[in-house]
């Protein structure tokens, strides 16, 4: 399972993108709300329902990947989840792939998983970077098992790098062609 986490004033697109995406490759996905309502409204104001909130996630659930959408107060929302913040850290620690974008890499820089990895975030969280070699030309970075994006003009590409990394090049080949073709004859 991708489990998707939603916290009041998430970046919509960088959420959305990786479940569409995700869901087109095959992948079981769960929008993850870490508030007590499944309905979240995100930092522009558009209410998304989560497939479940995170009490109801069973403590046992070790998802295969975690990604942490940006978007402000989101990000600050998700890093006062102290059972998020765990599961992140475990999931980590446990070489299970940990993606966040924009903002949202300042959450793993904060739990020192950046520590000698390269990284990117959104321009002015750089200092939250704990450890990390920062890649301000690129995109989207993978080190290992944590991938990070750099903001939400980047969503597509952040989505499509998790799919590579669930289901190979040729599953993006075939992602990629379905949703990136010319709509003029």
């Amino acid at each position: 399972m991708v489990a998707v986490f939603l916290a009041e004033g998430f970046e919509e697109i960088e959420a959305l993108t990786p479940v569409d995406v995700l869901r087109r490759a095959g992948a079981d996905v769960k929008t993850i709300a870490v508030g007590r309502s499944k309905t979240v409204k995100g930092a522009h104001g558009i209410p998304v329902v989560a497939d479940m909130t995170l009490s109801q996630l069973g403590e046992d659930v070790k998802p295969e990947m975690l990604v942490l959408p940006g978007g402000m107060p989101g990000t600050l929302n998700l890093k006062k989840n102290k059972r998020l913040m765990s599961m992140v850290k475990e999931a980590a620690d446990e070489d299970r792939w940990v993606a966040a974008i924009c903002a949202a890499p300042s959450i793993l820089g904060e739990l020192g998983l950046l520590a000698g990895r390269r990284a990117v975030c959104y321009p002015g969280f750089e200092s939250s970077m704990s450890g990390a070699t920062l890649a301000p030309k690129a995109k989207v970075v993978r080190d290992g098992n944590i991938i990070t994006g750099k903001g939400m003009g980047v969503a597509l590409t952040f989505a499509l790098v998790l799919t590579g990394v669930l289901f190979g090049p040729d599953k993006v080949d075939e992602i990629s062609s379905s949703i990136l073709t010319d709509a003029q004859s």
